[in-house]
């Protein structure tokens, strides 16, 4: 994303000043190719290069120049997730750089919660179940990736918090995970959560009209600095993407705000879960 946008409006600015490519390298002394790479977003950005197209297009010392530096860095910095690559399967590293940019991201997910309000108990539970062929070592590996995952929800280097907006499905509360005790455990972990500012949870419940999209889990990603957002529809085979300008993204939000419409206020939520705790707790 950081390349994608940098590269996105310097383009803009070059348009605008109705120069080629060619009269750049000329002018800075930087070839044609590296700033048709910058352009479509491939490689990574030299600060250097950013720096002499900042003071070619007079933009020095401005809020659009300090963001051009900001993605230059970004798109330098070694991903946390690189330490994991071995273990993570199914596209999520590019899930995963999507979500470490994004400002709010709103979920929806089908029998299982939401991944970033799953205790690690019920994650690790829910791993030897579902997918028996993990070694140990691998689990560990995911659960350490979904603690830092986590950790987004508290703060982030240059960025706010991310901000999470959850629906889901009535099954997730009510789907055994492990044991009745590691669910009471979720549970409460659900209401401590769903408590935080940056955080709403709305579950859909079994008693309306399924929306269009309930079936299946994905997430819709917005972004403070970036001019499009970006759907992953998530399946047991990987992600599928969409991105703005496309129709299917807009589709998407409105299923989503459907989704959200027809779901209980987050207080109501708050109740149902205490209620289906109890049925654990008394199980």
């Amino acid at each position: 994303m950081p390349r994608k946008q940098l590269g996105a409006e310097l383009r803009v600015l070059r348009e605008r000043k109705g120069v080629t490519l060619d009269d750049i390298a000329k002018e800075l002394i930087i070839s044609t190719s590296k700033l048709s790479r910058l352009e479509n977003a491939q490689g990574r950005p030299q600060a250097r290069d950013v720096r002499d197209l900042i003071r070619y297009f007079d933009i020095e010392n401005t809020d659009q120049a300090d963001r051009f530096m900001r993605w230059t860095r970004a798109a330098n910095k070694r991903a946390w997730w690189d330490d994991y690559t071995e273990a993570l399967e199914g596209d999520l590293d590019t899930y995963l750089a999507t979500e470490s940019e994004a400002s709010i991201v709103r979920v929806y997910t089908i029998p299982i919660l939401p991944v970033l309000l799953q205790t690690l108990e019920y994650t690790r539970a829910l791993f030897k179940r579902s997918e028996p062929w993990r070694s140990a070592s691998d689990i560990e590996q995911l659960l350490e990736v979904r603690s830092r995952r986590r950790q987004a929800l508290e703060s982030r280097p240059e960025l706010a918090p991310l901000q999470l907006i959850a629906v889901a499905h009535e099954s997730c509360i009510r789907q055994m995970v492990g044991s009745a005790e590691i669910m009471c455990t979720q549970l409460d972990y659900l209401v401590e959560r769903s408590a935080k500012e940056n955080i709403e949870l709305r579950i859909l419940p079994f008693s309306v009209t399924p929306p269009r999209t309930s079936t299946c889990m994905y997430a819709y990603f917005e972004f403070d600095e970036y001019d499009r957002d970006i759907v992953g529809v998530e399946t047991h085979a990987g992600f599928r993407y969409f991105e703005t300008p496309d129709q299917q993204v807009a589709r998407y939000r409105r299923f989503y705000d459907d989704l959200h419409r027809s779901s209980l206020t987050p207080e109501e939520s708050v109740r149902l879960i205490q209620s289906v705790r109890n049925d654990f707790s008394a199980a």
